[in-house]
């Protein structure tokens, strides 16, 4: 268990959800782990259930000053990063007919806005030879009713993918996106919108439709992104990798 012996690793929106999770196995494998999120309450709740080699740092991956915050703090306590995972997101789902500016905006802003920055303004500290995370999802290679927005914004972190990865070649930098599938988490209720009748609605059409049978678990989310930020995947770049169950794939 020491795959990530030594590294630092930075997971956004690492206070709950697929983000905890991942903190949690990189602090297993011998990562110092710094996870950050808009509710101190809950990060600190996170640090105490993790323990170990990790810290919550309070920030808001959509506002570039909390992001220059992170990246002084990092800079003078750490001195590097070898592992960034872009996991923050999220956004208002609804038909298309539906969507207002708001809901436009909430999810361009921290989705598409929030990634890039977040990597943008850590780079500096990033290792050559470091691993960079992005979370994409199944949603950007289907057209899936009531997710336009999100669907766009997680076709772009899809490209980041690509793009970075030639930009960052020559400092061996690797950049892939992790598409989950239908991942049981509290995004549904929390960020988009969703009743607890239509919550239970959605995961169970989703399970039906799912080869494997069953939706996914925020641990073998994990267990990838520790696969992509070890030296196991040591030739893997500019790749998006479905961990869906197989529902984008047949």
């Amino acid at each position: 268990m020491d795959r990530l012996n030594g590294k630092i690793a930075v997971v956004t929106g690492g206070s709950s959800g697929m983000g905890r999770a991942t903190a949690q196995q990189f602090v297993a494998e011998g990562a110092s782990v710094i996870i950050t999120g808009r509710r101190q309450d809950r990060l600190d709740e996170a640090v105490a259930e993790i323990g170990g080699a990790i810290e919550g740092f309070q920030s808001d991956i959509a506002d570039l000053g909390d992001l220059e915050r992170l990246r002084s703090h990092i800079a003078g306590k750490y001195g590097r990063i070898d592992v960034i995972f872009a996991n923050a997101g999220g956004g208002t789902l609804g038909a298309f007919g539906t969507v207002t500016e708001a809901d436009f905006d909430r999810s361009v802003t921290t989705n598409l806005k929030g990634t890039f920055f977040t990597v943008q303004t850590l780079l500096p500290l990033v290792v050559d030879g470091g691993s960079i995370i992005l979370n994409g999802s199944i949603a950007a290679s289907l057209g899936m009713p009531a997710f336009t927005v999100y669907s766009a914004t997680k076709a772009a972190i899809r490209s980041f993918a690509r793009t970075w990865t030639t930009d960052l070649k020559e400092r061996r930098i690797r950049v892939n996106t992790l598409a989950p599938g239908t991942i049981i988490t509290p995004i549904m209720t929390e960020q988009a919108g969703f009743s607890d009748e239509q919550v239970e609605a959605f995961y169970a059409q989703f399970a039906s439709e799912t080869p494997l049978g069953r939706n996914g678990d925020v641990s073998e989310i994990a267990s990838v992104a520790t696969f992509l930020a070890s030296t196991e995947s040591s030739f893997i770049t500019g790749v998006e990798l479905h961990v869906d169950g197989g529902y984008a794939q047949v």
